[in-house]
């Protein structure tokens, strides 16, 4: 068996998922990223999509959105705004999250990328519920 790493997933609110996995794919502002046990340093920024934890037991995926990616010492540490388990996805909530997404006023850069996070969270989260 491969080697494991800890992986810490974090939001506001509380710890989401602390556990040993063997290997672990995560959504970057610029794809996908891979991670397995002695992986060298890194500080990466999430972008939205499914996070997959491979572990001794089987495999858990999150719908994660935004935030950063630390691995340090056999030691993966995700904070991000939002981490759910897909099935918990609420359609309702995430139609009228897509609906004020779509309202957002773009003023500048900054505000044009704060709402195409929101409306890719909101269309990924809503295909989501629908599986």
């Amino acid at each position: 068996m491969a080697g494991t790493f800890h992986i810490s997933v974090i939001t506001p609110e509380r710890a989401v998922l602390e556990t040993e996995a063997t290997s672990v794919i995560f959504p970057a502002h610029d794809g996908e990223v891979g991670i397995l046990r002695n992986r060298a340093p890194l500080l990466y920024r999430l972008g939205v999509g499914l996070l997959k934890v491979e572990t001794a037991s089987g495999r858990q995926t999150l719908f994660i959105a935004g935030g950063f990616a630390q691995m340090v010492d056999n030691r993966l540490t995700l904070l991000t705004e939002q981490a759910k388990e897909p099935e918990k996805i609420d359609r309702a909530a995430a139609e009228k999250a897509l609906e004020e997404a779509r309202a957002m006023k773009v003023k500048d850069d900054a505000s044009l990328r704060a709402r195409d996070l929101a409306l890719r969270s909101a269309k990924l989260q809503i295909r989501l519920a629908g599986h």
